[in-house]
C-alpha cells in the first residue's frame, strides 16, 4: 500500500510548501480584511450614532421610562437626527 503512495507523494512533495506558504498568507490578509471592515463599520455607525442630538435637547428627561416628553418612542433612535422639535438647553454659563 505504501509502495504505491511513494511515488505520489514524492511528486507532489515540491508543491507542497509553496501552496501552504500561499495558503497561510492568504488566511492572513483575509483577516486583516476582515478586522478593517469591522472597524470601518464601527466607525460609520458612531459617526451616525453622534448626530443624535436628544441629550442636549430641553425635552430629554435622562429618565429610562420617558427618554422624551414630546417624542418618546423616537428618543435616542436614528429617527430623532432631524428632530423637528429640538429645541438645545439652555446654558448656565
Amino acid at each position: 500500500m505504501f509502495q504505491i503512495l511513494k511515488p505520489i507523494i514524492e511528486t507532489i512533495q515540491p508543491f507542497v510548501v509553496p501552496l501552504c506558504f500561499v495558503a497561510a498568507w492568504l488566511i492572513v490578509l483575509l483577516m486583516v480584511w476582515n478586522l478593517w471592515m469591522a472597524v470601518r463599520d464601527a466607525v460609520t455607525l458612531t459617526q451616525k450614532m453622534h448626530q443624535i442630538p436628544c441629550s442636549n435637547c430641553r425635552f430629554f428627561t435622562s429618565n429610562y421610562q420617558l427618554k422624551c416628553t414630546v417624542h418618546p418612542s423616537n428618543a435616542l433612535t436614528e429617527e430623532a437626527i432631524n428632530c423637528p422639535d429640538f429645541d438645545p438647553r439652555r446654558s448656565l454659563y
